[in-house]
Protein backbone atom coordinates (compact mmCIF):
# COMPACT_ATOMS: atom_id res chain seq x y z
CA UNK A 1 0.00 0.00 0.00
CA UNK A 2 1.85 3.35 -0.96
CA UNK A 3 1.96 6.60 1.13
CA UNK A 4 -0.81 8.54 -1.03
CA UNK A 5 -3.21 5.48 -1.16
CA UNK A 6 -2.80 5.49 3.12
CA UNK A 7 -3.27 8.95 3.50
CA UNK A 8 -6.91 8.67 1.08
CA UNK A 9 -8.03 5.97 3.58
CA UNK A 10 -6.80 7.92 6.85
CA UNK A 11 -9.11 10.80 5.11
CA UNK A 12 -11.86 9.06 4.49
CA UNK A 13 -11.90 6.85 7.59
CA UNK A 14 -11.29 10.37 9.52
CA UNK A 15 -14.43 11.72 7.26
CA UNK A 16 -16.92 8.64 7.93
CA UNK A 17 -15.90 8.96 11.66
CA UNK A 18 -17.11 12.71 11.79
CA UNK A 19 -20.35 12.41 10.24
CA UNK A 20 -20.92 9.65 12.28
CA UNK A 21 -20.88 11.67 15.66
CA UNK A 22 -22.49 14.62 13.78
CA UNK A 23 -25.23 12.76 13.30
CA UNK A 24 -25.27 10.91 16.57
CA UNK A 25 -25.01 14.14 17.56
CA UNK A 26 -27.91 15.48 15.74
CA UNK A 27 -30.16 12.63 16.51
CA UNK A 28 -30.02 12.77 20.38
CA UNK A 29 -32.63 14.34 22.14
CA UNK A 30 -32.07 17.57 23.97
CA UNK A 31 -33.61 19.14 27.15
CA UNK A 32 -33.45 22.78 28.25
CA UNK A 33 -34.55 25.77 29.87
CA UNK A 34 -35.57 28.60 27.89
CA UNK A 35 -36.76 32.26 28.73
CA UNK A 36 -37.28 35.16 27.25
CA UNK A 37 -39.63 38.77 26.56
CA UNK A 38 -43.03 38.83 24.96
CA UNK A 39 -44.99 41.68 23.46
CA UNK A 40 -48.64 41.33 23.45
CA UNK A 41 -51.51 42.52 21.62
CA UNK A 42 -55.31 41.60 21.77
CA UNK A 43 -57.53 41.26 18.05
CA UNK A 44 -60.96 42.76 19.02
CA UNK A 45 -63.83 43.08 17.21
CA UNK A 46 -64.96 45.95 18.99
CA UNK A 47 -61.93 47.61 19.55
CA UNK A 48 -60.89 51.12 18.15
CA UNK A 49 -57.16 50.87 18.82
CA UNK A 50 -54.84 48.75 21.51
CA UNK A 51 -51.43 49.22 22.92
CA UNK A 52 -49.09 46.40 23.34
CA UNK A 53 -48.32 44.84 26.84
CA UNK A 54 -44.54 43.59 27.17
CA UNK A 55 -44.54 41.05 29.73
CA UNK A 56 -41.77 37.51 29.76
CA UNK A 57 -42.06 33.91 29.33
CA UNK A 58 -40.28 30.98 30.88
CA UNK A 59 -40.13 27.41 31.10
CA UNK A 60 -38.79 24.14 29.93
CA UNK A 61 -38.39 22.05 26.86
CA UNK A 62 -37.46 19.18 24.83
CA UNK A 63 -36.48 18.49 21.33
CA UNK A 64 -36.44 15.11 20.26
CA UNK A 65 -35.23 14.47 16.45
CA UNK A 66 -37.61 12.28 14.33
CA UNK A 67 -34.55 12.48 11.44
CA UNK A 68 -31.56 14.78 10.76
CA UNK A 69 -33.64 17.02 9.20
CA UNK A 70 -37.05 17.54 11.70
CA UNK A 71 -37.58 17.35 15.38
CA UNK A 72 -40.49 17.85 17.41
CA UNK A 73 -40.05 20.00 20.38
CA UNK A 74 -42.43 20.10 23.31
CA UNK A 75 -42.30 23.01 25.76
CA UNK A 76 -43.91 23.88 28.69
CA UNK A 77 -43.53 27.57 29.98
CA UNK A 78 -45.32 30.42 32.21
CA UNK A 79 -46.46 33.76 29.74
CA UNK A 80 -47.63 36.66 29.94
CA UNK A 81 -50.49 38.06 27.93
CA UNK A 82 -52.60 40.74 27.12
CA UNK A 83 -53.17 44.82 26.17
CA UNK A 84 -54.54 48.00 26.91
CA UNK A 85 -58.13 48.14 24.25
CA UNK A 86 -59.48 51.86 23.71
CA UNK A 87 -63.04 50.76 22.76
CA UNK A 88 -66.53 53.06 21.65
CA UNK A 89 -69.42 50.96 21.48
CA UNK A 90 -73.34 50.95 22.48
CA UNK A 91 -72.63 50.39 25.94
CA UNK A 92 -69.91 52.21 26.78
CA UNK A 93 -66.41 53.86 25.81
CA UNK A 94 -63.02 54.01 27.34
CA UNK A 95 -59.75 52.00 27.87
CA UNK A 96 -59.35 48.49 29.55
CA UNK A 97 -56.23 47.26 30.68
CA UNK A 98 -55.97 43.42 30.35
CA UNK A 99 -53.35 41.63 32.08
CA UNK A 100 -53.61 37.86 31.68
CA UNK A 101 -51.23 34.70 32.97
CA UNK A 102 -51.20 31.69 31.01
CA UNK A 103 -49.11 28.27 31.31
CA UNK A 104 -48.89 27.42 28.08
CA UNK A 105 -47.81 23.87 26.05
CA UNK A 106 -46.67 23.96 22.02
CA UNK A 107 -46.17 21.06 20.39
CA UNK A 108 -43.71 22.23 17.82
CA UNK A 109 -42.01 20.95 14.75
CA UNK A 110 -38.34 22.15 13.85
CA UNK A 111 -37.04 22.33 10.50
CA UNK A 112 -33.38 22.20 10.47
CA UNK A 113 -32.77 23.94 7.24
CA UNK A 114 -29.01 24.39 8.32
CA UNK A 115 -26.81 22.81 11.44
CA UNK A 116 -27.35 26.42 12.87
CA UNK A 117 -31.06 27.79 11.60
CA UNK A 118 -34.06 26.37 11.73
CA UNK A 119 -38.17 26.84 11.32
CA UNK A 120 -40.35 25.85 13.92
CA UNK A 121 -44.22 25.84 13.69
CA UNK A 122 -47.49 23.77 15.19
CA UNK A 123 -50.17 24.43 17.46
CA UNK A 124 -50.18 25.60 21.03
CA UNK A 125 -52.84 25.20 24.20
CA UNK A 126 -52.67 27.55 27.01
CA UNK A 127 -54.58 27.48 30.51
CA UNK A 128 -55.65 30.99 31.81
CA UNK A 129 -53.68 30.86 35.42
CA UNK A 130 -54.74 34.36 36.51
CA UNK A 131 -55.86 37.60 35.44
CA UNK A 132 -56.71 41.66 36.08
CA UNK A 133 -58.36 44.27 34.29
CA UNK A 134 -58.35 47.83 35.01
CA UNK A 135 -60.69 50.17 33.44
CA UNK A 136 -61.30 53.86 32.68
CA UNK A 137 -64.77 54.48 30.77
CA UNK A 138 -67.39 56.77 30.47
CA UNK A 139 -69.87 54.38 32.56
CA UNK A 140 -69.14 54.57 35.89
CA UNK A 141 -72.31 52.00 36.82
CA UNK A 142 -70.15 48.93 36.48
CA UNK A 143 -66.81 48.42 38.65
CA UNK A 144 -64.53 46.40 36.27
CA UNK A 145 -62.39 45.84 38.52
CA UNK A 146 -64.24 44.52 41.33
CA UNK A 147 -67.12 42.94 38.97
CA UNK A 148 -64.58 40.75 36.21
CA UNK A 149 -63.14 38.02 37.49
CA UNK A 150 -60.78 35.57 36.20
CA UNK A 151 -63.70 32.90 35.83
CA UNK A 152 -65.35 35.99 33.46
CA UNK A 153 -62.09 34.56 30.78
CA UNK A 154 -62.05 31.37 28.92
CA UNK A 155 -59.57 29.30 30.86
CA UNK A 156 -58.56 27.97 27.52
CA UNK A 157 -56.64 29.58 24.82
CA UNK A 158 -55.52 27.00 21.56
CA UNK A 159 -53.82 28.50 18.43
CA UNK A 160 -50.88 28.48 16.26
CA UNK A 161 -47.40 29.38 16.83
CA UNK A 162 -44.21 30.02 14.52
CA UNK A 163 -40.68 31.03 14.29
CA UNK A 164 -37.30 30.91 13.65
CA UNK A 165 -34.06 29.69 15.79
CA UNK A 166 -30.29 29.83 15.77
CA UNK A 167 -28.82 27.29 17.73
CA UNK A 168 -25.10 27.61 18.75
CA UNK A 169 -24.20 24.51 20.63
CA UNK A 170 -26.29 24.26 23.69
CA UNK A 171 -27.17 27.86 23.46
CA UNK A 172 -29.86 29.02 21.07
CA UNK A 173 -32.03 32.23 20.26
CA UNK A 174 -35.10 32.98 18.25
CA UNK A 175 -37.94 35.14 17.57
CA UNK A 176 -41.54 33.56 17.72
CA UNK A 177 -45.21 34.70 17.38
CA UNK A 178 -48.60 33.16 18.48
CA UNK A 179 -51.65 33.79 16.95
CA UNK A 180 -54.99 32.57 19.56
CA UNK A 181 -57.69 31.05 17.67
CA UNK A 182 -60.14 30.79 20.97
CA UNK A 183 -61.86 34.31 22.08
CA UNK A 184 -60.14 35.74 25.24
CA UNK A 185 -63.50 36.78 27.02
CA UNK A 186 -67.43 34.95 27.37
CA UNK A 187 -69.82 36.00 26.19
CA UNK A 188 -72.10 37.35 29.54
CA UNK A 189 -74.96 40.04 30.96
CA UNK A 190 -73.37 43.59 31.59
CA UNK A 191 -76.06 45.57 33.61
CA UNK A 192 -78.48 43.49 31.22
CA UNK A 193 -76.70 43.34 27.90
CA UNK A 194 -75.53 40.28 26.28
CA UNK A 195 -71.53 41.47 25.71
CA UNK A 196 -68.28 39.90 25.53
CA UNK A 197 -65.84 41.34 26.71
CA UNK A 198 -63.11 41.17 25.21
CA UNK A 199 -64.31 40.10 21.80
CA UNK A 200 -60.66 39.26 21.11
CA UNK A 201 -58.23 36.40 20.34
CA UNK A 202 -54.70 36.47 21.68
CA UNK A 203 -51.01 37.54 19.60
CA UNK A 204 -47.76 37.25 20.88
CA UNK A 205 -44.96 37.83 19.76
CA UNK A 206 -41.60 36.77 21.81
CA UNK A 207 -37.81 36.75 21.50
CA UNK A 208 -36.19 33.81 23.58
CA UNK A 209 -33.05 32.55 24.58
CA UNK A 210 -32.79 28.63 25.79
CA UNK A 211 -29.85 26.36 26.93
CA UNK A 212 -30.17 22.46 27.17
CA UNK A 213 -27.82 19.25 27.27
CA UNK A 214 -28.19 15.81 25.79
Amino acid sequence: MNHSFRIFIALLLSFILAHTLRAQETNTPRFGFKAGLNYSNLYAKDADNSKTHAGLNVGFFAKVPLTNWVSIQPEVYYTTKGADVTYNNVFANGTAKFNLNYVEVPLLFVFHVTRNFNVHLGPYAAVLVSGKVTNKSNVTLFDFEENIQVDDYNRLDAGVAAGLGIDLGALSIGARYNYGLTKVGKERSVLGVQYTLPDAVNGVFNLYVSVSVH
